[in-house]
């Protein structure tokens, strides 16, 4: 089975190459003649993830003003409302590969959380076209995020996959009929322990993410996360862990971190993780931590699968969904607009701290049964051929 995964931005989002990676692993484990192969938006990210059978350039393709292209492309929009020449043109990096793979498989796990996605539209249909199975693997989306077009495209996919039951559940309510429930393949993914940096406190470090698409979104949840370190630096003896997931240029943790850091520094209890670790790294080092607090979703899976306690700063339907599906609620899960609120956020970290034990317990017990869904998945995409 020769399978190709697409809507992948590049690895500089850990969180998009611990779904590459973790998937292409149990795609390999369970489908004995399974080839892999990435279409990436950068490539050159995605080379740290050795399973991979090929790794495509996926990136758009502009239409040079005054070609043959552009005319054609400015006739169809303008005439009949046609979108599709220029955006085939566009996507041809991906359509390109079509005819050769079995399966193509859409991983961007909350792509359809961003509005219309005109050209994975596009791309559904040019697979759908060429007789392929068409596949959304491991997906989040939020009622406020659907539209009829968006369903329509849905529609086309031979199955979709969702992480959670609240995705599950709400696309069950739209009608559809190809929708299956499973886990993120993350839950699965190998850890690498690198030696802990100096300062570290084994077994009483904490570590905390946040990132600048949280910030954006709520200006005040900065100043309250910076309320938190100083409350766990002056109430507690722990060594905190500030921690970076997304490096990518313009949404980069690593930056919005570096602030707290110089900060504190002087505290002797707070540490800095590098900018440059891959997923399996930094999943090394969250693995280690007494609790975690984090804004990235794969940083807080790397976290649950490791049986650490955790705060979640959700902006999503899926770091709330995966809570659901771990606790049977939004444990410890705070939205967007309560991320402003410091003495929530400290309750928050309080009541994580004094239920540590049945956190630890209730993770143990949970997530084995979390990891056999992530496995699920595979069965259902053999299911299909």
């Amino acid at each position: 089975m020769k399978i190709m995964m697409f809507a992948h931005d590049g690895s500089l989002n850990r969180g998009c190459e611990a779904i590459v990676r973790s998937s292409t692993a149990i795609l390999k484990e369970r489908i004995k003649d399974a080839k892999v192969y990435l279409a990436s938006n950068n490539p050159e990210t995605d080379q740290i993830i050795a399973k991979l059978d090929g790794i495509y350039d996926g990136s758009k393709l502009e239409i040079k003003k005054y070609s043959y292209d552009w005319f054609l492309s400015s006739l169809k929009v303008k005439l009949y409302q046609d979108e599709s020449y220029a955006l085939g043109k566009i996507h041809n990096n991906i359509i390109k590969n079509i005819e050769n793979m079995d399966v193509c498989m859409s991983i961007g796990g909350d792509n359809y959380c961003y509005g219309e996605q005109p050209g994975w539209y596009e791309i559904d249909r040019r697979v759908k076209q060429q007789g392929k199975k068409l596949v959304l693997w491991g997906c989040s989306i939020g009622e406020e995020d659907m539209t009829e077009r968006k369903l329509e495209d849905l529609k086309l996919f031979d199955l979709i996959l969702s992480r959670e039951s609240l995705t599950y559940n709400m696309l069950i309510g739209k009608g559809l009929k190809n929708v299956k429930l499973c886990a993120d393949p993350a839950f699965t993914m190998e850890k690498e322990e690198l030696d802990l940096p100096k300062g570290w406190q084994e077994g009483n470090t904490v570590g905390i993410n946040f990132s600048p698409l949280v910030w954006k979104r709520n200006k005040q949840s900065q100043a309250a996360i910076d309320e938190l370190i100083r409350h766990i630096l002056s109430k507690t003896d722990m060594t905190i862990a500030l921690t970076p997931h997304v490096i990518i240029n313009g949404n980069n943790d690593y930056e919005v971190l570096k602030g707290y850091y110089e900060t504190y520094k002087h505290t002797g209890r707070i540490i800095l993780l590098p900018d440059h670790l891959t997923a399996i790294q930094y999943k090394g080092y969250i693995a280690r931590m007494r609790f975690f607090v984090g804004a990235r979703t794969h940083a807080t899976i790397a976290a649950y699968s490791n049986y650490v306690p955790t705060m979640v700063l959700g902006y999503s339907v899926k770091s709330k969904g995966i809570a659901r599906d771990i606790f049977g609620e939004e444990k410890l899960v705070l939205g967007i607009e309560e991320l402003s609120n410091s003495v929530l956020l400290i309750e928050k970290f309080d009541e994580m701290v004094q239920e540590e034990a049945e956190l630890i317990q209730k993770l143990k017990q949970v997530i084995p049964n979390i990891q056999k869904m992530s496995y699920k998945a595979v069965d259902y995409l053999c299911g299909l051929t």
